[in-house]
């Protein structure tokens, strides 16, 4: 396979770092393209990577980090809405912009970074902005590749962080009765998946959803974190009205620590969906949530 020039864009958020790292070792040269792009901690002088500063609700600068290249991968997200980025302007007319611009330039490949549950029916400003991205991006570049990965972990992370914050409480509070299932993935895992796309023989598949290899309510996650700290705490049920009430309160902050639409996503499985893609079409092992809480042990 011949080296390929792909544009991260979103290069330096979590999913983003993995993926460019994923790229850079499979060979490709890659642009990393952010608003704030700075090199990886693991940068080598040598290693095939460029920085151009980008901001998908721009058109101009996506247009440069889109110049040239062979393929791109849409890692940008947001989880908080504010008044200059909106989930519309991020996830819908962004995803829109980088394949309406993709397809200009003749790029040959475009991967997006969406989220399991994506639909136009969720409750979630958030969910919904993610199904109306990728029917917009699909309408641009119908050939585009779309992966759904499931709640992500790994070093750094914001998922495992606030659990580890959660467990040196006296008195765990839970999201309901915390039956909410989930299919916790590695981030590396989800870069291996990208990575394997951009190979030379990609899977047919146009939908992938990526889950870890075991499926795990909210309430067994936080135990697993406990064991994995040595420690064993009270979960409290409480109830999502609470919850709802307690983000609507929050979400008057500047950056509110928890906000609605994560409230709402507690609410719903979180799990793929047995009729798309999935990691055996990609021939990946995804590594289990055990591994790493006994990693930091």
């Amino acid at each position: 396979m011949s080296p390929r020039l792909i544009t991260v864009l979103g290069g330096t958020g979590f999913a983003g770092r993995a993926i460019v790292r994923e790229l850079i070792e499979s060979g490709h040269h890659v642009r990393l393209a952010a608003r704030r792009p700075a090199l990886p901690a693991w940068y080598d002088d040598g290693d095939p990577l460029s920085l151009v500063t980008t901001d998908i609700r721009d058109e101009a600068s996506v247009s440069v980090a889109l110049e040239g290249a062979d393929g791109v991968v849409n890692a940008v997200s947001g989880y908080v809405e504010t008044r200059e980025a909106t989930f519309q302007s991020i996830h819908v007319d962004g995803a829109a912009r980088v394949a309406r611009l993709a397809r200009r330039a003749g790029l040959s490949q475009l991967v997006q970074i969406s989220g399991i549950g994506a639909s136009h029916d969720s409750p979630s400003a958030y969910v919904r902005a993610r199904a109306a991205g990728e029917v917009a991006l699909l309408e641009h570049f119908p050939k585009a590749t779309i992966l759904r990965p499931s709640v992500l972990f790994g070093p750094d992370d914001a998922f495992l962080a606030s659990l580890q914050r959660l467990a040196r409480l006296p008195l765990i509070p839970l999201f309901g009765r915390g039956q909410t299932r989930l299919q916790p993935l590695h981030v590396d895992d989800l870069a291996r998946a990208v990575g394997r796309l951009f190979s030379s023989t990609p899977p047919a598949h146009r939908l992938f959803e990526l889950g870890g290899p075991e499926v795990l309510s909210y309430r067994e996650i936080l135990e697993r974190v406990m064991n994995a700290q040595g420690q064993r705490k009270p979960l409290l049920p409480v109830p999502f009205t609470l919850w709802r009430l307690l983000a609507a309160l929050l979400g008057r902050l500047p950056n509110p620590p928890l906000t609605l639409d994560q409230v709402l996503l507690m609410q719903q499985d979180n799990v793929v969906n047995a009729e798309v893609g999935h990691f055996d079409d990609l021939g990946i092992l995804p590594r289990a949530l055990e591994e790493t809480l006994t990693a930091v042990r």
